[in-house]
């Protein structure tokens, strides 16, 4: 069986994600190295480049011997790529490598929140994206740890420490920093305020998964907001308010890495597609 070796690159707002593979044929998939960087204000092109780069380089992987670059995302106009692919289907493949039981993937981003539902193989069947208004998204959480001099990576544990959350406008990102500023000046707790927003981005995002009619399975968070403990936790207490039984609500700790990994495998396949093609015999 010939071993196939593919990268995948996902561009986000907030970071470049990177993955490497090796499979045979297009199965068995074997990660061999990845790479995050976060973009804050530099050149997402010139980030992919050395996020691959990188990348091959702790592998011991050269350049040439990579069969298929696939990129995702915002990643169109990376110049050495094979092939691009749409977000929702890789973060679905991504979501189904990292946890097979996955049945709907929970992409919560610096943009929008977007639930989908898949299949065993990691197909989407239907799916789901917040409106333009940014308070189901990163970038709003984000603005909102700044103003309460919170780095990000405290924020969920800040969260669950909370024994009066405080509400917040569910409707409008502006409307909610109006409150936060309101709360601050109340002396409320950061604690309390973080954990109100948690609820406040939890409802629309589950209002989201249960609209794919979703019912049973793994509902896997992915995204740039997977890792934050206190929304995955808020999420599940919000699904179990809305008596959402049949669904166990999980994260990984390469959540954020699903988009670039179902690249990489999108990648491998369409590779194996095309070699499978080129060896068919000329008709004479």
């Amino acid at each position: 069986m010939q071993i196939h070796t593919t990268a995948g690159i996902d561009i986000g707002t907030g970071a470049v994600k990177a993955v490497l593979f090796q499979s045979e044929g297009g199965e068995n998939p074997k990660w061999l190295g990845k790479r995050l960087e976060r973009i804050r204000r530099r050149d997402p092109l010139d980030l992919a480049r050395q996020c691959f780069e990188e990348m091959l380089l702790e592998a011991g992987v050269r350049e040439v011997d990579v069969n298929y670059i696939a990129t995702t995302g915002e990643g169109e106009n990376v110049e050495f790529r094979t092939g691009h692919f749409y977000s929702m289907t890789t973060h679905a493949r991504g979501a189904i490598f990292l946890q097979p039981d996955t049945r709907a993937a929970m992409d919560v981003g610096a943009l929008h929140g977007r639930a989908i539902r898949v299949d065993a193989r990691g197909k989407v069947l239907t799916y789901k994206m917040t409106s333009q208004c940014a308070s189901g998204s990163g970038q709003f959480l984000e603005n909102i740890a700044r103003y309460l001099g919170v780095a990000l990576d405290e924020v969920g544990a800040l969260s669950q420490q909370a024994d009066d959350p405080e509400a917040v406008s569910s409707i409008c990102a502006v409307l909610a920093e109006t409150d936060v500023i309101n709360m601050v000046s109340r002396g409320i707790s950061t604690q309390n305020i973080l954990k109100g927003i948690h609820t406040s981005m939890a409802d629309r995002l589950v209002k989201l998964l249960k609209s794919t009619k979703v019912d049973e399975g793994v509902v896997l968070v992915t995204g740039g907001l997977a890792n934050d403990s206190g929304l995955v936790a808020t999420m599940a207490e919000r699904m179990a308010a809305q008596k959402m039984d049949g669904l166990e609500l999980q994260s990984h700790p390469d959540s954020i890495h699903a988009g670039a990994i179902g690249a990489a495998l999108w990648g491998a396949f369409r590779h194996k597609k095309l070699a499978d093609l080129e060896a068919l015999p000329i008709a004479s």
